[in-house]
């Protein structure tokens, strides 16, 4: 986003349209990101990830070339600068590591070719708008033309816009997905759009804001998804409480010890047997349905190649997995068949081993908590801040029951890759507005 300040009365006229420009073109970028090439197809039948068919390929491999087009033209050279971090990098390097152990390192190469596209068109996103009024329009353009082929989607065709009995996972038939795969999919980016929702109207946007926050939330509420449904209320508590008093370090430590809870109590349970007790004599499901006995495969396989992992998207296709028995204490969830460990961070460190979980740690807790913390003291910042750090946080608390971290064009991922840069931004460019 620009930095720039008002503008004379003179300059309008030559500004404004280049302004409107390249809000458009960042809507148009973020609406393709979360619509994809393919909505309304259901994940049993879906081509795994973006890289999977010529379709996606062609179409997110434009969109790439679009978006690096767009910031040479339109962005500001101060907000890319800003942008750049090191540590991404280092992420991106084992990431790029992780291809050469893989099963298919061909594949896997491409699938990250894909993931650093999606990275890519996000920071397009963040850098085109040059105010939060060209942001909030983007934002705004794509909550909307999502909700509207969702809702669309369930009056015209709603065997595809929800879960059917006749699919693997009958148990969800009627519940909503919209133009995504799968619930899982759909509570999250719908849970971000009722941020956005609350972000409009702080802004002073109330009519768009309270459209798009009720139309989320009604979405959200039938997914039929309890995680979703549940941590809305909570991300928004912990993130706006604290914020509006101005205690933005006290929100960044409270947001730390609460993904803390999340861990002693979720994969943590098979660690600390206590926590697995407290859950049991509160009549809670520490099973979660069967993640345990994914989490506890997966970590018994991993104790084998820690440093390294399996490779990038190759673990749960590996011989190691497929190839396994079913001894009793799979019953709950055989692992054999499934596309990942139902745990983000578990999978990082399969498929790149400790030091890249540690180091995605970092780029994906540490650093957005700490520029959350020292957000520049500005209206529009602020706010901007709020609004990722409350999408972040429901996706980092998401993450401890479902994975969606470098899964290329995921929307979830892209969200997350989204906030992590926008919080930087926030803490690096003063953000203005057009008034």
């Amino acid at each position: 986003m620009s930095s720039t300040g008002n503008l004379k009365r003179t300059d309008t006229a030559d500004v404004l349209p280049m302004r409107l420009v390249s809000s458009l073109a960042a809507a148009f970028i973020l609406s393709i990101l979360l619509i994809s090439f393919r909505p309304f197809q259901p994940a049993s039948t879906a081509i795994a990830g973006s890289g999977g068919d010529l379709v996606n390929q062609l179409g997110f491999g434009a969109l790439g070339g679009v978006s690096l087009l767009s910031m040479l033209v339109l962005a500001n050279p101060r907000t890319l600068i800003a942008l750049a971090s090191p540590m991404w990098i280092v992420m991106f390097g084992f990431l790029l590591l992780s291809t050469f152990v893989a099963i298919d390192p061909g594949a896997a190469q491409r699938a990250v070719i894909f993931t650093l596209i999606g990275v890519l068109c996000i920071v397009a996103v963040l850098a085109l708008p040059r105010d939060a009024d060209g942001f909030s329009l983007a934002l705004a353009i794509a909550a909307f033309a999502v909700l509207a082929l969702s809702y669309a989607g369930l009056l015209v065709v709603p065997d595809l816009a929800k879960h059917t009995a006749s699919e693997i996972e009958a148990e969800h038939a009627g519940l909503w997905r919209g133009i995504f795969s799968h619930k899982n999919v759909a509570g999250p980016v719908m849970a971000a759009f009722s941020f956005g929702g609350i972000y409009l109207i702080r802004r002073g946007w109330r009519g768009a804001g309270i459209v798009l926050l009720v139309l989320a939330l009604w979405f959200v509420a039938h997914t039929g998804s309890k995680t979703s449904t549940a941590l809305v209320p909570l991300v928004i508590f912990l993130v706006m409480f604290p914020g509006l008093f101005g205690f933005r370090v006290l929100t960044s430590i409270l947001i730390a010890a609460a993904l803390a809870g999340f861990f002693f109590f979720t994969i943590g349970t098979l660690f600390f047997p206590p926590t697995h007790d407290l859950l049991v004599q509160m009549g809670t499901d520490a099973t979660f349905t069967g993640r345990t006995s994914i989490w506890r495969f997966a970590l018994e396989k991993l104790v084998e190649t820690p440093w390294r992992g399996y490779g990038f998207e190759s673990f749960w296709e590996a011989p190691v997995v497929l190839q396994a028995e079913n001894p009793s204490y799979y019953l709950d969830w055989d692992v054999r068949g499934i596309v990942h460990a139902h745990n983000g961070y578990l999978d990082i460190a399969i498929a790149m081993g400790f030091p890249a979980m540690i180091c995605a740690l970092v780029v994906l807790i540490v650093l957005p908590l700490v520029d959350y913390a020292r957000c520049l003291r500005k209206r529009e910042n602020v706010f901007m801040a709020d609004f990722f750090l409350m999408c972040l946080t429901f996706a980092l608390m998401n993450a401890f029951l479902e994975s969606f971290f470098f899964r290329r064009a995921d929307p979830v991922w892209l969200l997350v890759v989204m906030a992590c840069f926008g919080l930087r931004m926030t803490a690096r460019i003063p953000i203005m507005t057009r008034a």
